[in-house]
């Protein structure tokens, strides 16, 4: 009886040995200030990095014209408000502005370019984004980790920015717009990874949601600096984006914690125990442990930079799922960037437009992470929403402008659709994939979606004239990928795995594909 109590004793005073998410759960589990303020300094780069994706709405745009009183009083006069500018003198027209440099099509007379010539700046920026977070993908997995990948991004972002005001031509100016786009590659990614692996699981929609939030202010700024410099030459709109960017990136290096889950992986855990102490309460857990290492994980210390890539080849499944969701995201992609790029085909005021597609996309964050996150599967959510909203887009493209009432309905509903569908996508890659591969694997997710936007500046200029090259081609997309989400599995309610070998198998030891 004595040597059963004395067994029982030593079984409870015995050092518990925790697996990781047990100590991320239980250290971090609740958002407490330190982590509000992280969550929003992680957030603050996406702000930046959603200025510059959408900045070409404004300095890319034609501006208004009309034709000269010389020739507007005369009789003989070709000039009409309906006109084709290329079809007149340059004499007989001119910009409503006098400012010429309010846009790259007025400073550099681009009105009659082609669409691919006057397109090349937007699709460079897009191409950059595409080659680059294919370079940079696995960075945040190996050698550089979350938290360095994200403050070279960002700054490589603003940097290119920065000089992009300063550019004497297209070329060079498009060369500026390939390398910014090439540096904000991997900010989204990094973000959204650092934010879901500081926090504990019930306070991940909370986390996610400030982030996403901070993405659609970004929006939303640009759409008051464009007010405000209304008037003035494109290049300012630069210089207010790009500045605070750089500060931005000199706050994340000096202050911002990396993710415990990476530290722990790459052996580092006194350091990954000291970003616990500083974001929450590791008191009961440290005499709670034998010792750091039992809470780490076996992962590949090799300094080849592409090892996730083998990683991921060497498993079947996770081939599988990642060629399925790459092509999920390939259609959202192009739906959702193209219809922000696109405000200016629908015939509105392209700044109240833009506001209004801000406000429509922070409200389904809102939505999104407050209440559908937790309730709603992925898997048929993400087949509800890609399909009203293509099935909406090509209904959109064959109604036309006769009915512009009608239009801006169907416009929306359908945005808002594509909204949901990239919010959920993004959260879904995230959970289908372990630490030791996941940031390069949203890498390549969100580099198909780029991908898909690569092709939007280009459609949405041959779809001034017919809406069908442009909405008819994102709906048409976006409907077939979406049924590529019956081929994966659902994910809600999982925790966050480390290895593959613990996302191979689900909690009943059965194999997930």
């Amino acid at each position: 009886m004595e040597r059963d109590e004395h067994k029982a004793e030593e079984e409870i005073t015995a050092p518990l040995i925790l697996s990781l998410d047990d100590v991320i759960q239980q250290s971090i589990g609740r958002l407490n200030l330190t982590q509000i303020l992280q969550t929003f300094l992680v957030s603050m780069p996406s702000f930046f990095d959603n200025q510059q994706t959408f900045i070409s709405v404004f300095t890319h745009a034609q501006p208004t014209w009309h034709c000269t009183s010389n020739n507007s009083s005369s009789s003989s006069s070709s000039c009409t408000p309906t006109s084709n500018l290329c079809d007149l003198s340059k004499t007989d027209w001119t910009w409503d502005s006098g400012n010429v440099h309010t846009s790259i099509i007025s400073e550099w007379d681009l009105q009659c370019a082609s669409s691919i010539f006057a397109g090349m700046p937007a699709t460079s920026y897009f191409t950059g984004c595409l080659l680059g977070g294919v370079v940079l993908a696995t960075l945040g997995d190996s050698s550089f980790g979350r938290k360095n990948l994200l403050t070279i991004s960002t700054l490589v972002m603003s940097l290119a920015a920065f000089a992009s005001s300063f550019s004497p031509n297209i070329w060079v100016y498009s060369v500026f717009r390939f390398f910014c786009g090439a540096g904000r590659a991997s900010i989204g990614t990094c973000a959204l990874v650092l934010l879901t692996e500081r926090v504990g699981k019930k306070s991940r929609p909370q986390a996610t949601m400030i982030g996403f939030t901070c993405f659609s202010l970004g929006m939303l700024s640009l759409s008051g600096i464009a007010i405000l410099t209304r008037g003035l030459s494109w290049r300012a709109m630069y210089l207010w984006t790009s500045i605070p960017g750089i500060i931005c990136a000199i706050l994340c290096h000096f202050c911002l914690y990396d993710s415990p889950r990476w530290l722990f992986m790459h052996g580092r855990g006194k350091d990954a125990m000291e970003v616990l102490r500083c974001l929450g309460d590791v008191s009961q857990i440290i005499p709670r442990l034998s010792n750091i290492e039992t809470v780490q994980k076996v992962a590949n210390t090799s300094t080849n930079p592409f090892i996730s890539f083998m990683v991921i080849l060497s498993r079947r499944w996770a081939v599988k799922r990642l060629l399925a969701i790459m092509f999920l995201a390939f259609g959202i992609g192009m739906m959702y960037f193209g219809m922000f790029l696109g405000v200016e085909n629908l015939g509105y005021n392209i700044y109240l437009t833009l506001v209004f597609h801000s406000l429509l996309s922070l409200s389904s964050y809102v939505l999104f992470f407050l209440w559908w996150m937790q309730n709603c599967n992925r898997k048929t959510s993400l087949l509800g929403f890609c399909t009203i909203s293509g099935a909406l887009s090509i209904a959109m493209s064959l109604l036309g402008k006769d009915d512009n009432l009608m239009l801006i309905a169907l416009e929306l509903v359908s945005l808002f659709c594509a909204c949901m569908a990239y919010n959920m996508v993004l959260m879904y890659m995230v959970e289908l994939f372990p630490t030791c591969v996941r940031n390069s694997t949203s890498s390549l997710v969100r580099q198909s979606m780029i991908l898909g936007s690569v092709f939007d500046p280009m459609l949405i200029l041959v779809g001034r004239d017919n809406m069908i090259y442009s909405y008819g081609v994102f709906g048409l997309v976006m409907l077939l990928c979406g049924f590529l989400v019956l081929c994966l599995p659902e994910t809600k309610g999982k925790v966050l795995y480390d290895t593959m070998e613990e996302q191979e198998f689900d909690s009943d030891n059965k194999l997930i594909l």
